[in-house]
C-alpha cells in the first residue's frame, strides 16, 4: 500500500538535528513532515544511547536558547517526577548520572519524554506529522530539485511518498545524499587536496570512517549473577588486539602508554579511570533512599568501537554483517565483564552486572541503533577544514570568523580508531562557528544537511558531531528554510546577498542562536 503526503518541508531523520530542525521550521508556521528509522525520535540523546557531550561552559554560554530549553526541561522531569535529594532539587546544575563525560547525564527515556513534549503543540495542531519506524528508499528529482522521497515502513512494508518544497537529509549516515545524486564524500581526505596537516599522505580513503559503537546500559547487582549467553564472536573479541592497540581490547590497557588514561576500571579504585562513572545515567545518591536500588550506567566505551568495516557505502549484505559484528563486539564485552574481567580483589567478573532493556527499549538489550560518529558529508559551497579551527595553525588570533555564521561548537578533534584501521587521535581545536556556507550544497537547491552531514572534512568532523553542534546545525537548516520559504529566495542568495544574509542572521538571533564566540583560548 502506497500512502502519499505533501508539505512545506520534509525533514528525513528524527535525531537531534531532525527534531531541531522540525521545531525551527514549525515555529515559522510551516507545515513538516518528519520521519525517523526507529520508533524513538531523538538520536543520540536517546535511540543511540548516548549521554551529552557538551563544552565546558555550557551552562553559561555556547548553544542555542532552544537547546538549552531542552536541556532545562530534562531538569525539570527529574525534579518533577523522580524522587530527588533536597541538594538535587536545588540544584540549577543537576547531572543525574554526575557523568565524568558530561554535564548533564540523562536516561534515554526522559530525553525521549522531553523532545516528545517540546514537538507535541505543533504534532496535536498539524503543523508537525511524525512518521516512525520509516526508512528512505528512494527519491524523485528533477534537476537540481528534490521533488519528493519515497520511504518503507519497515514493519509492514508499505511505500509512502513525501512530496515536499524543501528536504532536510538528517538521517545518521546521509543516506539522502546517494538517493537523490547530491555530490558528497565519506571517510579521510588527503592531505594534498585539503592541506590538512593531519589528513592523509597520499591518497584519500573513502572507505576509511570512524567507527560505530552499538551501546547499552546496566545497573549492578551484587551477590546476584545475570551472566548471559555467551556470544556467538565471543573467541574473537575476547582475542582481538590491533596493532595499534597496547593490550587486548578486552583489558583494563587497551590504549597506548602515551595516553592520558594508562589504565581503566570498572568502578571507582585508586589510579584507574572508572568507566562505571564515565557515562553514568543515575547516580542513586542523588535520588530518594531506595528510589534506585543501582546506578545506571551506558557503555559506550573504547572496548566497544567498531572499526571492522563501514556501515554505508558497502553492499547491503556487508552493511548487516558489520551492523551485526557491532552488536556482538558489545555482548561480547558485557560477557567478558561478566565472566574475566579483573577485579582489584584478585577475583574475576562481574556477573552482577545486568543488562537494561527497558532503558534503550529492547528485546536484545542494546541500544535501537548503532552510534554513527561519521556521516556522508556534501560537498559545500565552503568546507570546514582542520586550519580554520587549529590552535596550532591559529595561535592566539582564534578559530577563523566567518561572516555568514549561523552558529558556534566547541569541542576538541576527537577521532576514534578507523575503519582503516588507523588509531585516531584527540587534539585541541579552536571555539569555531559553523558557516552558512557549509550547509549549502554545491549544485542541489532544495536539499539541506541538518545532521553531521554539513561541509566538513573527516577531521573537523570530529568536533562538529557532538549533540549541541548537531542540535544547531539542525535548527539552522529548518530556520533557513522556512525563511527561504516565506521570502521566495534560494539558500544560495541569501548567503551571497549581504542584506539578505544580514537579516536571516537576525532571525536567527531572535531565535536565541548565538553567532559568535567571546574571546576564548583552544579546549
Amino acid at each position: 500500500m502506497n500512502r502519499q503526503y505533501g508539505c512545506d518541508i520534509a525533514v528525513i531523520g528524527g535525531g537531534i538535528g531532525g527534531c531541531a530542525a522540525a521545531l525551527a521550521a514549525a515555529e515559522a508556521g510551516l507545515r513538516i513532515v518528519l520521519t525517523e528509522e526507529t520508533d524513538w525520535i531523538g538520536g543520540q540523546f536517546t535511540s543511540q544511547a548516548v549521554p551529552a557531550d557538551e563544552h565546558r561552559w555550557i551552562e553559561q554560554f555556547g548553544c542555542t536558547r532552544k537547546y538549552r530549553e531542552f536541556r532545562n526541561r530534562v531538569r525539570g522531569y527529574y525534579k518533577a517526577n523522580y524522587p530527588l535529594t533536597a541538594e538535587a532539587m536545588r540544584s540549577d546544575r543537576f547531572n543525574p548520572g554526575a557523568a565524568s563525560v558530561s554535564r548533564l547525564s540523562c536516561d534515554p527515556r526522559v530525553a525521549l519524554s522531553v523532545l516528545q513534549d517540546m514537538l507535541a503543540p505543533h504534532i496535536h495542531a498539524g503543523r508537525i506529522t511524525l512518521l516512525l519506524n520509516v526508512r528512505p528508499t528512494a527519491a524523485d528529482t528533477d534537476g537540481d530539485t528534490v521533488r519528493s522521497v519515497t520511504l518503507e515502513h519497515t514493519p509492514s512494508g508499505d511505500r509512502l511518498v513525501v512530496e515536499a518544497r524543501y528536504v532536510l537529509d538528517a538521517t545518521e549516515c546521509g543516506d539522502l545524499l546517494p538517493l537523490t545524486g547530491t555530490e558528497y564524500v565519506t571517510g579521510a581526505e588527503s592531505r594534498r587536496d585539503t592541506g590538512e596537516p593531519h589528513a592523509l599522505e597520499g591518497e584519500p580513503e573513502p572507505l576509511d570512517i570512524q567507527s560505530v559503537t552499538w551501546c547499552f546500559a546496566l545497573d549492578y547487582r551484587e551477590g546476584e549473577d545475570h551472566t548471559i549467553e555467551k556470544p556467538a564472536a565471543y573467541e574473537f573479541w575476547r582475542s582481538y588486539q590491533a596493532p595499534f592497540q597496547r593490550d587486548r581490547m578486552f583489558s583494563w590497557t587497551p590504549l597506548k602508554t602515551n595516553e592520558a588514561v594508562k589504565r581503566f576500571s570498572l568502578f571507582p579504585e585508586t589510579g584507574a579511570f572508572s568507566l562505571w562513572d564515565y557515562r553514568r545515567i543515575a547516580d542513586r545518591t542523588q535520588f530518594a533512599p531506595g528510589a534506585f536500588d543501582s546506578d545506571l550506567t551506558l557503555v559506550n566505551w573504547p572496548q566497544n568501537d567498531y572499526w571492522l568495516g563501514s556501515v554505508y557505502e558497502v553492499p547491503e549484505e556487508e552493511r548487516l554483517r558489520h551492523l551485526e559484528g557491532a552488536k556482538q563486539l558489545s555482548l561480547s564485552l558485557l560477557y567478558w565483564l561478566q565472566t574475566e574481567a579483573p577485579r582489584p580483589d584478585g577475583g574475576s567478573g562481574y556477573p552482577g552486572l545486568r543488562l537494561r532493556g527497558d532503558v534503550t527499549g529492547t528485546a536484545d538489550g542494546l541500544a535501537k541503533a548503532p552510534y554513527i560518529r561519521e556521516s556522508r558529508r556534501i560537498r559545500a559551497e565552503f568546507t570546514v577544514k582542520e586550519q580554520h579551527i587549529s590552535p596550532e595553525l591559529r595561535g592566539a588570533y582564534g578559530a577563523e570568523p566567518f561572516r555568514d555564521s549561523v552558529g558556534i561548537g566547541s569541542y576538541r578533534i576527537d577521532l576514534h580508531p578507523t575503519t582503516g584501521g588507523r588509531e585516531g587521535f584527540y587534539i585541541p581545536s579552536l571555539p569555531f562557528q559553523i558557516p552558512l556556507g557549509s550547509l549549502i550544497p554545491v549544485r542541489m537547491d532544495n536539499l539541506l544537511p541538518a545532521c553531521k552531514n554539513i561541509g566538513v572534512t573527516h577531521l573537523t568532523n570530529g568536533c562538529f558531531r557532538l549533540h549541541p553542534v548537531e542540535w544547531n546545525i539542525g535548527e539552522a537548516a529548518g530556520a533557513l528554510a522556512a525563511y527561504c520559504l516565506r521570502r521566495g529566495v534560494s539558500p544560495r542568495q541569501v548567503r551571497r546577498d549581504s542584506a539578505r544574509l544580514a537579516d536571516f542572521q537576525n532571525a536567527l538571533v531572535q531565535r536565541g542562536v548565538e553567532l559568535a564566540w567571546p574571546v576564548m583560548g583552544p579546549v
